[in-house]
């Protein structure tokens, strides 16, 4: 087939699943973290309440809550993203009493494992933050997550444009034709990845027509641009994008609602082509149709494309934890709620004066001089949750279980992890496969 990678094969894996796992659907959401995936909601014969964790080293699920007053209901076509220990659930809401007025927003904490309960700011018109929506794309930007797109009830298919500040929770609109671009337009069901300081997207429904254009965002520039080729993916609805080195990965989807494919495509971010993957002999994926696509491994970090190796270093211990540095409030945190409205005092954390500072000739008392001073620090820049941990909590960042994850994570090779998506298997455990790209 023109166009056929042959450099670059792909080795394609089922990955059986025991019964303690999460049943087969589609039009869930998943995320990773530190080597983790996050899988939450979606659809098998109903609309899903569930969120579960898979341990990539081990093979193994974990079901998380999803059943205290701050979790959300069930979710279909709803995005989810993780940064710096937090997981933020967007829209997806069936319809409700609640969808008019409040924001469909929540926030989870990896380390505690809880969803974590706040407010709108106060007084906010509805103008101020994005309403409830579905198939839209969601990706994390620097310290934002932006949000395109989706399908709202009695509206149809939208452009608008989002941007959350993942440090105050406070939204913002964008908008490009400010500079000249319209932009993609109104559309759901469409994929979005993130590489350096843009957002790029691809296909998607625009009303009920399949599209095959391709944009991109350049949040330096607060600019679309449509990026044209030859060759490419076809008109595609309910596929996936992953961002990997310098390149995006597009699986699956298809032309209509009821043709799912099993193609993987791969845009070159810098040379502006696309090629579709070769698979070897036997090892082909089956179609997959809102499905999710997820990656571990280094080369699937943020901007991995750009990484040296000597930077792909283990981080350490005092690398991980950010005092806070005078990030008081000017205003009363209203947005969270009466009982987490404290005072916040300024800490900082004393460095040695010694070359060998923290990184000691002996690790282990390095780190004991770490966690005794944490007790006495805040270890959080999020602005909107700090308020919600204790200094005597800190001690849980450093859980066995967590440590040997994000350990073993630094060592994972690159794989393309599959989840779900039509057609589904009946009541069966997940379905899942990995693809290991082999560049040559």
């Amino acid at each position: 087939m023109p166009g056929m990678s042959q450099r670059s094969p792909c080795l394609w894996t089922q990955l059986p699943q025991n019964s303690k796992s999460p049943c087969d659907r589609h039009k869930h959401a998943c995320c990773t973290y530190d080597g983790n995936v996050y899988v939450l909601g979606g659809r098998d014969n109903h609309s899903l309440r569930d969120l579960w964790r898979y341990r990539v080293v081990c093979n193994e699920w974990t079901q998380l809550d999803c059943t205290s007053d701050a979790a959300p209901e069930e979710l279909e076509e709803h995005s989810m993203v993780a940064h710096e220990g937090l997981l933020y659930v967007f829209g997806g809401m069936l319809d409700s009493a609640y969808t008019k007025w409040r924001c469909p927003l929540w926030v989870f904490d990896i380390v505690k494992q809880k969803w974590l309960i706040f407010q709108a700011k106060m007084g906010c018109q509805q103008s101020c933050m994005p309403t409830n929506r579905k198939g839209h794309s969601a990706v994390v930007v620097g310290g934002a997550m932006l949000v395109y797109g989706g399908f709202i009830d009695m509206r149809g298919s939208s452009q608008e444009f989002w941007k959350l500040d993942l440090n105050t929770l406070a939204w913002s609109p964008l908008d490009g034709s400010q500079q000249g671009s319209q932009g993609p337009g109104p559309r759901h069901g469409h994929t979005a990845a993130a590489h350096q300081d843009c957002m790029f997207l691809f296909g998607g429904l625009k009303g009920l027509r399949e599209q095959r254009d391709f944009w991109s965002w350049n949040s330096s520039g607060r600019a679309w641009s449509c990026l044209k080729s030859r060759s490419g993916p076809s008109r595609l609805v309910g596929h996936s994008a992953v961002a990997y080195k310098d390149s995006m990965l597009l699986f699956g989807g298809g032309e209509s609602q009821n043709s799912p494919e099993n193609f993987l495509w791969r845009y070159s971010f810098a040379a502006h082509t696309w090629e579709q993957m070769a698979t070897l002999a036997g090892s082909n994926p089956p179609p997959r149709m809102h499905h999710c696509s997820v990656g571990v491994g280094a080369g699937y970090e943020p901007d991995a494309g750009t990484t040296t190796g000597s930077e792909l270093r283990p981080r350490r211990l005092e690398d991980r934890l950010r005092p806070f540095k005078n990030k008081c409030f000017p205003a009363p945190l209203t947005f969270l709620g009466s009982e987490v409205a404290i005072e916040l005092e300024t800490f900082s954390l004393e460095r040695s004066d010694s070359k060998e500072g923290l990184i000691g000739k002996d690790a282990k008392t390095s780190d004991q001089h770490v966690r005794q001073r944490i007790r006495n620090c805040l270890t959080f820049e999020n602005k909107a949750f700090s308020a919600q941990w204790s200094c005597e909590e800190e001690e849980e960042l450093f859980g066995e279980e967590e440590e040997e994850d994000r350990d073993m994570a630094q060592h994972l090779p690159d794989v393309l992890l599959v989840l779900g998506g039509k057609p589904r298997a009946g009541q069966t455990p997940i379905s899942m496969w990995q693809m290991t790209l082999t560049d040559t």
